[in-house]
């Protein structure tokens, strides 16, 4: 026990090192009114572009990579999907980023799973028993639809699992196929994000890019989503 509280604060140091050393960097380059400008986006906006027109393999490889560091430090999807959007487009930018997410949360499972199985079930069992049987009764099938609803954060929901022994591919494939469409609908958005900005020489305004298509289409589609989520989890839940 003592072990795992030093790992565990061991972690924590490090993750908020990481963290302050990427706000220096960033801000030791930039400041914040070059950051929050408009311009400033648009300039690094045509820099991605360049380099992915040349070089997309490597500016691909290097987007998952970060995704899969992010996801392990807790991180959560929705600034991945945006990014991923932003810099990829649609199709490839949702396979880059629930690729990526897919593969950190599993890093993280495995990690968690070995050094803080114990704690995680002292904190969590509790709460979330009278999901064991359902995990058992079709551990695929219901970790797709548990991905799929969302109701739990990110982090922690890729921490859950571990109370019930999901098995890693199960794992791995539940997690790719559940949030393909979440993440999909905020690639969308980053796509979207990305088409206005490159179309507009100056900064349009907040009611603009609400009643721009790129923009209100994937958000009514997330609302659906979510109604669709509730029904299921409303009427098929008792299923699994």
């Amino acid at each position: 026990m003592k072990k795992t509280n030093k790992l565990k604060l061991f972690i924590g140091i490090f993750y908020i090192i990481l963290v302050s050393i990427f706000i220096i960097f960033i801000f030791s380059k930039f400041s914040y009114e070059e950051i929050a400008s408009y311009k400033f986006i648009q300039l690094n906006r045509e820099y991605l572009v360049n380099l992915r027109t040349s070089n997309l393999f490597l500016l691909g490889l290097l987007f998952i990579l970060l995704t899969i560091f992010w996801v392990f430090l807790l991180g959560f999807g929705s600034p991945i999907g945006l990014l991923a959007g932003f810099v990829f487009g649609k199709f490839l930018g949702t396979f880059l980023a629930v690729l990526g997410c897919t593969l950190g949360a599993t890093f993280l499972y495995i990690f968690a799973g070995y050094f803080f199985k114990e704690s995680i079930k002292e904190n969590f069992l509790n709460k979330f028993y009278n999901l064991e049987q359902k995990f058992k009764k079709n551990e695929l099938g219901f970790f797709i639809f548990y991905r799929f609803i969302g109701a739990i954060p990110f982090s922690i929901s890729n921490l859950i699992p571990l109370l019930f022994n999901v098995k890693i591919k199960n794992f791995f494939f539940g997690t790719f196929i559940g949030i393909f469409p979440s993440l999909f609908i905020i690639v969308n958005i980053g796509s979207g994000l990305e088409k206005i900005i490159r179309e507009n020489e100056e900064a349009p305004k907040i009611l603009e890019l609400l009643l721009s298509s790129e923009i209100y289409t994937p958000i009514i589609y997330f609302f659906i989503l979510i109604i669709l989520a509730f029904l299921a989890k409303k009427f098929f839940y008792n299923r699994f």
